[in-house]
């Protein structure tokens, strides 16, 4: 971890070939070069995954604009045991005692023509707003929501506890969020009591969605797939063909196909190579091919 540090503070590689020394597995080849290399294949399992919405298409929220106004993904490297700051949850040295988390930014919203759920933001707030009641005693610990969907085993159960930890769920959408002095303001309306409110912070969490990956339209017309009206690959059939692809032989796996937490990925992923080994282990392959026809009607 030090020699990496080391590296990243010389920008370029210099050649010194120290990662070499300390790497106990022999994987670093610094005469590695790129190659294209030409594979025929019997099967294709698509899993090219997803990326993370970009808050800062939300100006609105600060992000960018505030060091602490920070993502989900942030948040978690944040309190990771191997983080920056050995999982202690503190920001320029010091351990925040007013902390908002902000649900559903870059999903379920029209204006950024994301209209679906990201189905793991809900869970994954909730087990932060956790931590942060665990490792800050006294802290508190507001969630702004519009709807919260624990759909998994288990879900609901911890949900509950997490209230029942003192975390405040408000449903309501939050309009801004604005700087005063060392904190941030958080400027919402809360739906359920029909009236406006502000919550000053200390930081401010935003569970940014899942979005189709940058690149997906390149992968999409290179194999001949198809896309739903969200941007992530199209099924056969959601319910009888739910990894299947119109294009036979090959198969979808995970976020590619939409949102979905790590359980419905790996069974999805069995699903997929399930359906490969299927292909791989016949001879040949029939193709379904399909020619359309003009008619003329006078």
């Amino acid at each position: 971890m030090e020699e990496a540090a080391r590296c990243l503070e010389c920008g370029v590689c210099s050649e010194c070939w120290e990662c070499v020394k300390l790497c106990e597995r022999g994987a670093i080849d610094h005469e590695q070069r790129e190659e294209i290399v030409e594979l025929e294949v019997g099967a294709i399992v698509v899993a090219i995954g997803y990326d993370q919405f970009d808050p800062h298409i939300k100006p609105e929220l600060g992000y960018g604009q505030y060091p602490n106004v920070i993502t989900g993904l942030e948040f978690e490297r944040l309190s990771s045991a191997s983080g920056p700051t050995g999982g202690r949850i503190s920001l320029n040295g010091r351990e925040p005692r007013e902390v908002v988390f902000i649900q559903c930014v870059g999903s379920r919203d029209q204006t950024v023509g994301n209209e679906y759920c990201s189905r793991v933001c809900c869970m994954y707030t909730a087990k932060q707003a956790h931590l942060v009641k665990e490792r800050i005693p006294g802290a508190n610990v507001t969630v702004f929501y519009m709807d919260v969907r624990a759909f998994g085993k288990g879900f609901e159960e911890f949900y509950d506890r997490v209230k029942h930890e003192g975390v405040m769920y408000r449903r309501g959408s939050v309009s801004e969020i604005y700087k005063r002095g060392d904190r941030v303001v958080v400027r919402a309306e809360d739906t359920l009591l029909g009236e406006p409110l502000e919550i000053e912070a200390d930081l401010v969490v935003l569970a940014t969605g899942v979005v189709p990956r940058v690149d997906v339209e390149d992968v999409a017309g290179l194999l001949n797939l198809e896309r739903s009206p969200d941007g992530f690959f199209a099924e056969a059939h959601p319910k009888m063909r739910p990894v299947d692809t119109v294009s036979d032989g090959i198969y979808l796996a995970g976020c590619c196909q939409g949102p979905k937490d790590i359980p419905d990925t790996v069974a999805q992923a069995k699903a997929a190579a399930a359906s490969a080994i299927v292909v791989l282990r016949q001879e040949q392959a029939k193709l379904e091919v399909q020619i359309s026809k003009l008619k003329y009607e006078s």
